[in-house]
């Protein structure tokens, strides 16, 4: 129910802060634990809020069951889901008030705002993700929100080069979704889930997919000639997982090899975090 094979999503952008907090010589490693436990207890929480609710939903039955549906194969019962979720949202929340009262006001509002997004992207009949804004919210909150937070928390500072470097990851993170959307497309149309694949079609999706993908690799290679940081161009060592991926989006017609694109996106976006927070955190030491 916590399905762990999309929790990259919310390391990857941490990780991504804090390499640019440690390249300015201010990584807080105890500041880094809480905000990276905040993080994934608030997407896992999310996660158990769309199992809950999907069980909730009479049309619930015309879905195919995921492995990790576990109220549906009968693993653990709703009531069991509803607290899980509770406790994940409870303690991220407590994380973020302790940070608050360590790094001031600023901090309140992306705290807030990012558990109620949670929480509502997910719930009920009418959630958020369900009426076609999956894409556009996990862009800004998975992305800007999540990598600017996890710097400011440990520097008190914003910069536009952060900035655009979060853009790069809400862009590997949005294609995510959209492969997952890709995929559940008729499953969506069946139970009446409104999302852009199902809006404008499995066509439209894989050039959204391609154009987020470009647009992640274009800031990545703008940043390295105008900031004069080119070893954030270790980053573009991803693009063998690029080919790779773009190829099983366009190709793709059955649910099993769109459930492949699905994981060679996820993988994608694991290796473009990693790169570049490792090329960010090179270059403290080195000067090219």
């Amino acid at each position: 129910a916590s399905r762990p094979f999309t929790l990259s999503a919310s390391i990857i952008p941490v990780l991504v802060g804090s390499a640019l907090a440690f390249r300015q010589e201010q990584f807080n490693l105890f500041l880094f634990t809480l905000v990276m436990i905040a993080s994934l207890l608030v997407q896992i929480g999310a996660n158990l809020v769309d199992e809950y609710s999907d069980h909730a939903r009479p049309e619930r039955n015309e879905k195919l069951i995921a492995p990790y549906k576990v109220i549906a194969l009968g693993l653990l019962s709703s009531r069991a889901i509803k607290w899980g979720a509770a406790v994940c949202f409870g303690t991220a929340t407590a994380i973020g008030l302790f940070l608050i009262s360590i790094t001031g006001w600023p901090l309140l509002v992306i705290c807030l705002v990012s558990v109620a997004v949670a929480y509502f992207h997910a719930a009920g009949s009418k959630s958020l993700s369900s009426i076609g804004l999956g894409h556009p919210l996990v862009f800004i909150f998975m992305g800007p929100v999540m990598v600017i937070g996890s710097y400011y928390v440990q520097t008190l500072t914003f910069t536009s080069e952060v900035l655009w470097i979060s853009l790069s990851i809400g862009c590997t993170v949005t294609a995510i979704l959209v492969a997952n959307d890709l995929r559940d497309m008729e499953e969506d149309i069946n139970v009446g889930k409104i999302t852009l694949v199902t809006l404008f079609g499995r066509l439209f999706g894989r050039w959204e997919w391609t154009i987020l993908v470009i647009a992640a690799f274009l800031i990545m290679i703008t940043l390295a000639a105008t900031v004069r940081t080119p070893l954030i161009l270790l980053s573009l060592l991803a693009l063998i997982q690029v080919t790779r991926a773009s190829k099983t989006i366009w190709r793709a017609r059955e649910r099993t090899e769109l459930a492949l694109a699905l994981r060679a996106t996820s993988r994608l976006h694991g290796e473009l975090g990693l790169l570049l927070s490792a090329g960010v955190v090179l270059s403290r030491f080195i000067t090219l």
